[in-house]
């Protein structure tokens, strides 16, 4: 049986559960809905749907004894799309930038969290995302007196590396690659293209540079020295965080922030890291510092904003595989955008 075969046998297969699944929440919602209004219940019928559908709203709730709280820098750092439920399922180990903001405030306010441990495992991402995560728990610190730890996965790149500066301690894992100390900007120009095809891009602007970096136009000199301005002036910054967090002098720092990515051995060597351990050795570390037990409460931040219909569209739309032109968009939205990005390609 050819491979499509199988395909449509395994979509028809996921869409037959998705209905039946379907058909048995709407029995359970009316049942809600009927029980509702036998005990006039003072819940809404709107929060009985959230509870079906999730929300898009982040409710954190900390343990009642002494913790660690844990923020899982994984996957790509940028702001969470806003105002929809999502259709494509909870992943709560990956980067989650509301619910860390607000994470981390509630932990300033709890007399029972002791530190934070973040475990970073990422490629960077957006420039103002990453900034504004490192000056939260820098704000955190500032407030409570209390350390952040940071342990590094099997990558630490760029703006990953960037919010980990405001760790007090960090380890990585001997197989980690880190740095990537640097600031990109990425276009797509299609202008070639567009002669062949024989479209031409017209934009109506109130100034030359309006449509700076526009896909169907060449950039100029002048263009090109803004956005070069642009990106020259994150990387100060970038290198200043560095100096700041890791006590080096900034003409060093600007000597290894080139852009490469270091091993964990040459990090280590040129003091861009603390240790090479694994992360248990780091949380004997944060226990003995901080004079915790051994069965001391890792917690880690987790979204309340979705639940078993979202899971369930989330692994159908997984399995589905993505045509040639849906992975010309993916390229094209996540790689031309032109953003300021601390991000390892």
């Amino acid at each position: 049986m050819k491979k499509k075969q199988w395909i449509g046998i395994v979509v028809a297969g996921v869409v037959f559960i998705a209905v039946c699944a379907t058909g048995i929440l709407s029995n359970v919602v009316q049942s809600k809905l009927t029980e509702k209004a036998d005990t006039k219940s003072k819940t809404s019928t709107s929060e009985m749907l959230s509870s079906i559908w999730g929300s898009s709203e982040e409710n954190v709730t900390l343990p009642e004894e002494d913790f660690v709280g844990v923020l899982n820098i994984v996957g790509t750092i940028q702001a969470n799309s806003s105002g929809n439920i999502s259709l494509s399922g909870s992943d709560d180990d990956q980067y989650n930038h509301n619910l860390y903001m607000k994470y981390v405030d509630e932990l300033e306010k709890s007399k029972n969290n002791k530190a934070i441990l973040l475990y970073v495992n990422s490629p960077g991402g957006t420039v103002y995302e990453s900034d504004e995560l490192y000056l939260k728990l820098m704000e955190y610190k500032e407030k409570t007196k209390r350390p952040v730890y940071a342990y590094f996965g099997s990558q630490a790149c760029s703006g990953a590396y960037y919010i980990s500066m405001a760790a007090d301690k960090i380890y990585t894992n001997r197989n980690t690659w880190t740095g990537s100390i640097g600031v990109i900007v990425s276009l797509t120009n299609y202008k070639k293209l567009y002669d062949k095809l024989g479209i031409k891009e017209i934009d109506i602007t109130s100034g030359k540079n309006k449509s700076m970096g526009s896909g169907g136009l060449d950039l100029t000199d002048e263009q090109y020295d803004i956005l070069q301005s642009l990106v020259d002036e994150a990387y100060d910054q970038f290198a200043g965080i560095v100096s700041e967090g890791r006590g080096i002098d900034i003409a060093t720092v600007k000597k290894i922030a080139d852009g490469r990515i270091y091993s964990a051995k040459q990090a280590k060597e040129k003091k861009l890291v603390d240790e090479i351990g694994t992360e248990d050795e780091l949380k004997a570390l944060i226990q003995k510092e901080n004079k915790l037990s051994d069965d001391v409460v890792y917690d880690t931040a987790k979204s309340s904003g979705s639940n078993f219909l979202s899971n369930l569209m989330g692994s159908v739309q997984k399995i589905m595989p993505k045509s040639d032109s849906e992975l010309a968009v993916d390229i094209i939205e996540n790689k031309g955008k032109g953003v300021l990005m601390y991000y390892a390609d």
